[in-house]
């Protein structure tokens, strides 16, 4: 799958661009209380390729549930459905690292099936990462991937994953025990040897007091400014959902611009505006 080449001449892909050199894993982990971890979402290659100019890392995330499937929760994705838009992601991109979310049931049950899942993954997408969400009970399967050469994201706080468990999307680390307990989870995920982790949806101390914690780059998402980095998901972040997440900032109202363009084109449709002369093609002499 990731080994399709594009041909620029008869696709609608934008031209080859100049090369560059793709960010690493260590250039990643190496900006640990640097200058600020640029991420968002991504999961075809067209936002891929408009993305990767701006941005330091593409998460391709099993948000795509809610996002491009309009599934109830992320609980459905299957490992089928990462793969697919994780080697899309990879074809438009060629500067940000790419890391790929492990879906719900894919490495929970073990070490040697998060193994299989994650060399799928990487063997099938051409992505350089996975993340994986949990904490300390996770800490033996990072451990196990990243000794194997499979490099690993944490995610730390409000995993979606365990919604059923949490009993709903509501901020992290409240109560002191749950501080406390979040701390410990993102201390253990990071010994594993993880070179980075999401904190989502964590109080904006607690994110705080996880960046001091930690010696990897912490990413947060309704977490706290000073963070290593921060991750939105794309489609929020555009305005193209009426409802969002209380921590995302809406940088334009992408929706309403789509929804302005369809209506003139309804309109033009319907007075035989278009296609003009400039959209057909004109019989030869």
């Amino acid at each position: 799958m990731s080994h399709v080449t594009i041909d620029t001449a008869t696709s609608r892909a934008t031209p080859t661009p100049a090369p560059m050199k793709r960010l690493t894993i260590p250039a990643i982990r190496n900006r640990k209380g640097q200058e600020p971890i640029v991420m968002l979402t991504a999961y075809t290659t067209r936002m891929a390729q408009l993305l990767d100019l701006h941005c330091d890392a593409l998460l391709v995330g099993d948000s795509l549930g809610q996002v491009i499937y309009g599934l109830p929760s992320t609980l459905p994705v299957t490992l089928d459905m990462m793969i697919a838009h994780g080697a899309a992601v990879v074809r438009g991109s060629h500067h940000a690292l790419v890391i790929v979310d492990l879906p719900f049931g894919s490495y929970e049950a073990s070490p040697a099936q998060a193994f299989e899942s994650a060399s799928r993954v990487l063997s099938e997408t051409g992505a350089a990462a996975v993340k994986l969400e949990g904490g300390q009970t996770m800490a033996p399967v990072v451990e196990f991937l990243t000794q194997r050469g499979i490099p690993v994201m944490g995610h730390v706080g409000l995993t979606p994953q365990s919604v059923n468990a949490l009993g709903g999307y509501g901020a992290r680390g409240r109560s002191n025990a749950e501080h406390a307990k979040i701390i410990d989870d993102a201390r253990a995920i990071a010994e594993a040897g993880a070179f980075s982790m999401v904190a989502e949806g964590v109080v904006e101390t607690l994110a705080n007091e996880i960046t001091a914690a930690v010696s990897v780059p912490v990413i947060g998402i309704g977490a706290s400014a000073q963070c290593d980095g921060q991750v939105l998901v794309i489609d929020d972040m555009l305005g193209m959902f009426e409802r969002t997440p209380r921590f995302v900032k809406k940088f334009d109202d992408l929706a309403g611009r789509i929804s302005a363009a369809v209506e003139t084109y309804a309109a033009d449709v319907r007075s035989r505006a278009f296609p003009g002369a400039e959209q057909v093609y004109a019989a030869r002499d």
